[in-house]
């Protein structure tokens, strides 16, 4: 892994930030897939972010605050059409009281859909639209 904490793969899972308490689990989903960071020299984040018939390449940056940060830009195309999705997260600290079994390395942050692409339903998946997301070091 190097000095990069980002360096590996991470399963990915995004969520819709809707209020709406009693909205299912299932109807919140933005997003699934595998977000594989290079190691990379200095402060440059490369990687991929992919899922189902979907692949997207990273480039960005991490920082080293307390936490840790990371701020890429998703690009690629998808059934033809370019996708483009902006993400920021910060490595969660390690809890002192738990174990490595338990506490396992994870990623939190917010993903926004830079410009507007098809959607699987017929329709049209507009650009802005945000969500929060959490990667877990697989």
């Amino acid at each position: 892994m190097a000095d990069n904490p980002f360096t590996g793969s991470w399963t990915y899972r995004s969520l819709l930030n809707d209020p709406d308490a009693t909205i299912s689990f299932d109807k919140l989903e933005f997003g699934v897939g595998t977000i594989v960071i290079d190691d990379a020299p200095s402060e440059l984040l490369t990687g991929t972010i992919g899922g189902d018939g979907w692949s997207l390449a990273l480039r960005g940056s991490r920082s080293y605050g307390s936490p840790a940060e990371v701020r890429f830009r998703g690009k690629g195309v998808v059934g033809g059409e370019e996708w483009i999705y902006d993400y920021v997260g910060w490595l969660v600290p390690v809890w002192p009281a738990s174990t490595d079994a338990l506490d396992q390395p994870a990623i939190v942050g917010s993903v926004m859909r830079a410009i507007p692409h098809s959607s699987g339903n017929g329709g049209v998946a507009p650009a802005g639209v945000v969500a929060s997301f959490y990667a877990v070091r697989s």
